[in-house]
């Protein structure tokens, strides 16, 4: 992989193909067929609960680029198409994610990403250049599980190659969401995958709905290969572990960020909220198991004498860590709260292995536009 990131690399063992509904088969010369090749089939309307083949094609090969647009639409009709891969020829997916998702793109709201593998260029050109190596087989399908039709563009671009080795692994993306989440308990991000195998980075989403000053003191933790009770890597708070601090706001760098940030104009607590993490230049491996959770901890302020309001918001907020501490005027506390917390989660591991598949009514619920978002104009076109 190194050496296709020097652009003076050749190697001609490497057959370069593209996917697309101009070429589904991907084999070669066969491009723009149709309508004697003057762009006769860029897309294809999908029914509702309708299911397309995007790619089924023999290896050993990578894909090294997914493209694929849809016209926007509200947020129970973005969030409920799916995309899953299949590896090997395993009736069972490796990939199982909402698509929107899979770009780092909680929630059903599109916005512009830019990270080091993942890009959503003007919150519409959906790009990922996660590696997918396949040994035997890959397939990977799109459904639109929508009340409405849909149009759908896209493009995958791989090289017919050695696939995977003894140092590579094929790529899992999962998809977990708790609606609300149980007070003291972690919300988990990534689990349940054998290794060896690499936790590349995950993209999470939280709809915010304490009422409480502040959603992100919860740390990010990473148990490993026999850790129980304590992680080997403990974070400091969830803005820490994306890379910013003291809050959280929309912002884009290489490896991490947060892209969505939905909120009423005027007020400090945003509705809807989605960050990414990459772990390239601090891999985190495993040899046999990996456990990733993030803590639901928040922070909130009462004016020093106001006893009495503090001690019922304790009623419903157990006290975290230290508790409350008196700063002048003010006593400022960190405390369990309950939110709405999902979370997608990319793994490589060095066989393929099945994924709970997408619960489409659980990914949908509850994300509604708010009266105050506004609506995208080309959805407004399209109807």
């Amino acid at each position: 992989m190194s050496s296709l990131l020097d652009p003076s690399f050749i190697d001609t063992r490497f057959d370069s193909r593209a996917l697309s509904f101009e070429n589904p088969t991907g084999a070669r010369g066969a491009g723009g067929t149709t309508h004697g090749g003057r762009k006769g089939a860029p897309n294809r309307r999908l029914e509702q609960g309708e299911r397309v083949v995007l790619a089924d094609i023999d290896g050993p090969g990578t894909v090294r680029h997914v493209w694929l647009t849809i016209p926007p639409s509200r947020p129970e009709v973005m969030r409920a198409q799916t995309l899953e891969v299949f590896y090997d020829g395993n009736d069972k997916p490796s990939v199982s994610v909402p698509a929107l998702d899979f770009f780092l793109l909680p929630h059903g709201r599109p916005a512009p990403v830019t990270s080091a593998l993942v890009a959503v260029q003007e919150g519409r050109g959906f790009n990922s250049y996660l590696p997918m190596p396949f040994a035997k087989h890959l397939r990977i399908e799109y459904t639109n599980n929508s009340d409405r039709a849909i149009t759908l563009y896209y493009q995958l671009d791989l090289t017919l190659d050695g696939g995977t080795d003894e140092s590579t692994g094929y790529l899992h993306a999962t998809f977990r969401r708790e609606n609300p989440t149980v007070m003291r308990r972690d919300f988990v991000i990534a689990s349940g995958l054998r290794g060896p195998g690499r936790f590349v980075g995950c993209s999470v989403g939280v709809r915010v709905l304490d009422t409480g000053m502040w959603y992100g003191e919860g740390e990010v933790k990473v148990y490993r290969d026999g850790d129980t009770e304590h992680p080997t890597i403990c974070g400091t708070g969830l803005e820490d572990y994306v890379g910013t601090a003291w809050g959280l706001g929309a912002h884009a760098a290489l490896y991490g960020g947060a892209p969505l940030d939905v909120r009423p104009p005027g007020t400090s607590s945003p509705t809807f909220v989605g960050f990414y993490r990459w772990h390239l230049l601090d891999p985190i491996m495993f040899r046999e198991e990996l456990t990733v959770t993030i803590q639901q901890i928040g922070a909130m302020v009462f004016a020093a004498e106001d006893v009495e309001a503090r001690q019922a918001y304790e009623a419903s907020h157990p006290v975290a860590g230290n508790g409350w501490t008196q700063m002048g005027s003010m006593s400022i506390g960190i405390v369990e709260r309950v939110d709405d917390y999902c979370a997608t989660a990319f793994v490589y591991t060095t066989e393929p292995q099945a994924v709970p598949r997408v619960d489409v009514v659980g990914a949908i619920a509850d994300i509604g536009r708010a009266d105050f978002e506004p609506v995208d104009p080309m959805e407004a076109f399209m109807g």
